[in-house]
């Protein structure tokens, strides 16, 4: 098994993120610091630590919907003592990750699971997962301008893809926008309302592909329910590999 997989598979983190662990030097095989790309393993023989902490394959996956409060960060530790969904979801009892992020000072849906390969397929963009966003801006965005946001907006990294837009309650002081990407770039909708003249105000995360606070309070977790990890495999493909785990 490749490395970068076995820390996806042990609910380390993301296959990508754990690319970055490698090259960061973080990982260790055997008590070796291992950097290069596509080591291959045995995760029967080989021992496997992150910053020097033992990491082993996981059966039991966890799936976690998480309301994520503002002025919490979404990492499994902060150098700066701020407050991490990891001590959100502390009596989960098994190590998960955040799929994607959301910034300090946006609330709203997080999943967080051990099972990577979904998490891989979640936030990747060739799969086009929704998500959706309350934006309370400031102004009234005109219609043109709302169509603007629909279509696509010019930023420092390209034009953004075509999004679901609706505005939900007008104001001449501040307005509530409902926004809908199927792309994840890092603080896109704040780059975005920024782009058109109608900076955020609050940006709150309301659904993610079909799942919904539904009623979760701020700094609350609970697990997805079975159909609903179902419904996210389907999503993104990986509904075959749902029926034949549960035949096995």
């Amino acid at each position: 098994m490749r490395l970068q997989k076995f820390l996806s598979a042990a609910g380390v983190c993301s296959r990508r993120a754990g690319e970055k662990l490698i090259a960061q030097g973080r990982v260790k095989v055997n008590g070796e610091t291992v950097t290069a790309m596509g080591i291959v393993i045995d995760p029967e023989k080989d021992a496997v630590t992150v910053d020097n902490r033992p990491v082993r394959l996981t059966n039991k996956k966890e799936y976690i919907m998480l309301h994520k409060p503002v002025d919490v960060v979404t990492t499994l530790s902060d150098p700066f003592g701020r407050q991490t969904v990891k001590a959100l979801v502390a009596d989960v009892g098994k190590r998960v990750f955040p799929v994607g992020r959301l910034d300090l000072d946006t609330s709203g849906l997080l999943l967080l699971t051990n099972d990577g390969e979904l998490a891989n397929r979640l936030t990747h963009p060739s799969f086009g997962v929704e998500k959706e966003y309350l934006v309370r801006v400031k102004g009234l965005p005109a219609g043109e301008t709302l169509k603007r946001l629909a279509e696509g907006v010019e930023l420092e990294d390209g034009l953004t893809a075509p999004a679901t837009v609706r505005l939900i309650k007008g104001g001449t002081g501040t307005s509530l926008l409902s926004l809908t990407l199927k792309e994840g770039r890092n603080r896109q909708v704040r780059r975005m309302l920024d782009a058109v003249g109608h900076p955020v105000i609050t940006l709150k995360r309301v659904r993610f592909a079909q799942l919904t606070l539904d009623g979760l309070q701020p700094g609350k977790w609970r697990r997805l329910t079975p159909a609903e990890v179902k419904k996210l495999k389907k999503t993104v493909g990986l509904l075959k590999s749902f029926k034949s785990k549960r035949k096995t």
